[in-house]
């Protein structure tokens, strides 16, 4: 077993307490970059979907900023920090997903590194929704409100020096050289990590991963 499985059968359980919704549970599950909350959370899904339950994925990665209003604003080195995302855009579709109707999602392409708009259909028939993203749980203006909409909430927990390993191979599989690698993940991931570490709110559960 994978240590995706194992925190995402551990995540399954703590939330087999919470029994049939009567509305829409949504699932938070936040980390740091590398932290594999993409792997975990859609193995989540699946282990809710084989048990018989509607449920869906809901990245936060959706609501990236566009690369031209990053360089405009000067914030394109930055990409992935919290000033890089349209919070208010990801607060509302949290409050449209509670409300329980259907909600029209961006997704994020990393192949192409954009945002694709409408291109993510949450049904009305979907009672669990899994949200995963680096800042779910950050203590700052335009996120900390997110909280209150977590019907259980989770954060993965992975040593600092596996990060950095994890994001530099992330960044040579994108095909940079060991040093550019090395540059990207220590100039903007790894600051990311420790700010998602010491500047989120408390989960209700922390998962290693």
């Amino acid at each position: 077993m994978t240590e995706a499985s194992e925190s995402a059968g551990i995540i399954a359980n703590a939330l087999a307490d919470l029994g049939p919704p009567a509305q829409r549970h949504l699932i938070a599950i936040a980390g740091p970059p590398g932290s594999g909350k993409s792997t975990v959370a859609e193995a989540v899904v699946r282990l809710l979907v084989e048990s018989g339950e509607a449920a869906a994925l809901a990245p936060m990665d959706g609501f990236h900023l566009d690369n031209a209003v990053l360089r405009e604003r000067g914030l394109l080195e930055r990409k992935g920090a919290p000033e890089t995302f349209d919070v208010g855009g990801l607060s509302v579709a949290i409050d449209r997903l509670a409300a329980g109707g259907e909600v029209i999602l961006p997704v994020f392409d990393r192949t192409r590194d954009i945002s694709i708009a409408g291109a993510r259909v949450v049904g009305t028939d979907t009672r669990w929704l899994v949200i995963e993203g680096n800042y779910l749980l950050l203590d700052a203006a335009g996120w900390r409100d997110l909280a209150r909409r977590w019907t259980r909430s989770f954060h993965l927990r992975t040593p600092m020096e596996v990060l950095e390993r994890r994001l530099i191979q992330r960044w040579l599989d994108h095909g940079l050289s060991p040093e550019d690698a090395r540059a990207r993940a220590l100039g903007n991931d790894i600051p990311n990590a420790r700010l998602v570490e010491s500047g989120s709110l408390p989960a209700d559960m922390d998962v290693p991963n």
